[in-house]
């Protein structure tokens, strides 16, 4: 029978030797949900997100401390900002005496949009992430959202007496963010996205706005790649983008494979 455990000095075997000289990579937590209060410069926000958290782990060392990583999400339930979630990575390395780590979270941001005629509300939904970096004594922020929207085929449009195939479009632009954080305006962001689509989608709709979302679809007719370029020329243009990638996917409402496209502001 093992002898009782003295409470005021229990093992640490996390922090034991390990012999078999092997780094770990990335060992933390995967895919815990947890409440999130965040301000994306549109204002709080309330959602629910999924959390992966991630450090390296030295050769020499068995174990991390897995419960410090919940222990940091409780102590952090106040309204989060892009700032709040790069200081947290940074003080993830700290409790975890970690050198490199990595924070990955995603949740639905909802934005309430207003229909183009009858003028009803209603939200929409689009899945954001972020993904903070630890690396070299420094953390960075990759932001990405995900926008649908309607994109209709010039070529249909050209070659048919009359109609032509339009589809669902998904947008997603991976910003990596700098200095200039504070400037960032998801709301803002997504409308400026959006109206690169032939046109954007609404949770609700009457007759009257579905016509014309319809004839404003076939007056702006957008390919793949007019989509992926567009979205980039926007993306340029903001002051808290230092690097960006745009993908665009066409799910194609007359062929069984999606359109697909992709821009990296490296290549610009």
């Amino acid at each position: 029978m093992n002898a009782p455990i003295d409470l005021k000095n229990i093992p640490d075997v996390q922090s034991s030797i390990d012999a078999r000289n092997m780094p770990i990579s990335r060992v933390g937590i995967k895919d815990v949900r947890f409440p999130l209060q965040i301000d994306l410069g549109a204002g709080a926000q309330a959602t629910v997100a999924t959390y992966t958290m991630t450090v390296h782990l030295p050769a020499d060392q068995k174990g991390t401390h897995m419960s410090r990583f919940i222990a940091l999400l409780e102590e952090n339930k106040t309204i989060f900002t892009l700032n709040d979630f790069k200081a947290l990575v940074s003080d993830m390395m700290v409790r975890l005496e970690a050198k490199k780590g990595d924070i990955y979270v995603h949740f639905p941001y909802f934005v309430e949009k207003t229909a183009p005629i009858s003028g009803i509300k209603s939200l929409m939904d689009y899945e954001v992430s972020l993904n903070g970096a630890h690396k070299n004594g420094q953390s960075n922020v990759v932001l990405s959202v995900l926008i649908p929207m309607t994109s209709l085929c010039p070529c249909s449009k050209k070659i048919s007496e009359y109609g032509a195939h339009n589809q669902r479009s998904h947008v997603t632009a991976h910003l990596t963010l700098n200095e200039h954080v504070g400037q960032f305006d998801l709301h803002a962001l997504i409308s400026a996205i959006e109206a690169q689509g032939s046109c954007e989608l609404y949770g609700l709709l009457k007759r009257p706005d579905e016509k014309y979302v319809t004839e404003r679809a076939y007056d702006n007719p957008k390919f793949v790649e007019d989509l992926v370029r567009d979205v980039a020329g926007v993306l340029k243009s903001q002051p808290y983008a230092a690097e960006f990638t745009v993908e665009a996917e066409n799910f194609e409402s007359i062929h069984n494979h999606s359109a697909y496209a992709v821009i990296d502001s490296i290549d610009l």
